[in-house]
């Protein structure tokens, strides 16, 4: 079994930060991927950032150049750094766990239970 644990969600005022954490654990397999996705009341889920073991990444335009998508190796962690939030980043923020790069949330095979971001205008 794999289980995945966020953390770092809760409630910020616009042009804020929060920085997010995704903590794997369990039969994991070595060479897999995280990534983040999120999705807002009555919207579908979309994919955000991934990042692979060996440093490949991921990140959706919408986000890129506010949200940093990091591994904490001392932690454990795949960390999501989100910057300049705005009220529409508010959603419930997931990570999975796959073993391919990639934005379909398909390419995941396990899945966090989701921490809230809501970000006020």
């Amino acid at each position: 079994q794999v289980q995945l644990v966020e953390s770092g969600g809760g409630l910020v005022q616009s042009g804020g930060s929060l920085r997010l954490s995704c903590a794997p654990s369990g039969r994991i397999f070595s060479d897999y991927v995280i990534g983040w996705f999120r999705q807002a009341l009555g919207k579908e889920r979309e994919f955000v950032a991934a990042m692979a073991l060996n440093g490949n990444m991921a990140t959706h335009d919408s986000v890129a150049g506010r949200f940093t998508i990091s591994r904490d190796n001392a932690k454990n962690t795949v960390d999501l750094e989100m910057n300049s939030l705005q009220p529409e980043d508010t959603a419930v923020y997931y990570c999975a766990l796959g073993n391919t790069l990639g934005s379909a949330p398909s390419r995941y095979l396990y899945w966090g239970q989701g921490t809230q971001v809501t970000v006020s205008s």
